[in-house]
């Protein structure tokens, strides 16, 4: 599907765009729209769900500005809907501290969803400068970009997700918890 005409980043600022980004259902949907344009029946198969329900999530995804119908066809007298991916990326505000991250979330929820031998899960603790930590950010972004360049849409998808950061200290975590 060509991209060409997508705005590279679309920033959420609104309540309703946060809630249509932070359910599960709404992420899987936008996951199949990725790389090619869907009818609702076609999302729901590849969801699992009713076409109803498909539908219903659909609509606030194109609501938030998320999603849009890219073209139509007439098939035994009704318009089917083909629906793809408004924008490249979404940018999520940054939850603050303590509060839940929506994609690792999302990350979590699909990755224990996934076929155990599909599976490549890796947590290395390092100790860096924050010099090295912002050349390993890019490095990791470079490489994400890099594959992302050989995607293809005939290949079933695959997700990669990576967290760099730095715990909260011991005393503040558990005051945290509290």
């Amino acid at each position: 599907m060509p991209t060409d005409d997508l705005p590279e980043t679309f920033h959420v600022t609104t309540d309703e765009q946060l809630r249509a980004v932070s359910n599960l259902t709404r992420h899987r949907i936008m996951a199949v729209l990725r790389f090619e344009p869907a009818t609702i029946t076609q999302i729901a198969a590849r969801v699992g769900l009713a076409k109803g329900s498909s539908s219903y999530h659909v609509r606030l995804l194109e609501r938030a500005g998320l999603v849009k119908v890219v073209r139509t066809r007439k098939v035994r007298g009704v318009t089917e809907r083909y629906y793809a991916m408004a924008v490249r990326s979404i940018t999520l505000p940054d939850p603050g501290r303590g509060g839940p991250d929506v994609l690792m979330r999302h990350a979590v929820a699909d990755l224990e969803a996934s076929p155990v031998d599909g599976r490549q899960v890796r947590m290395a603790h390092l100790r860096l400068t924050d010099e090295q930590v912002a050349e390993l950010g890019e490095r990791l972004h470079a490489l994400a970009d890099e594959y992302r360049t050989l995607s293809d849409p005939a290949l079933p998808d695959t997700s990669l997700v990576f967290a760099l950061f730095r715990p909260a200290p011991r005393d503040e975590a558990e005051e945290d918890a509290k």
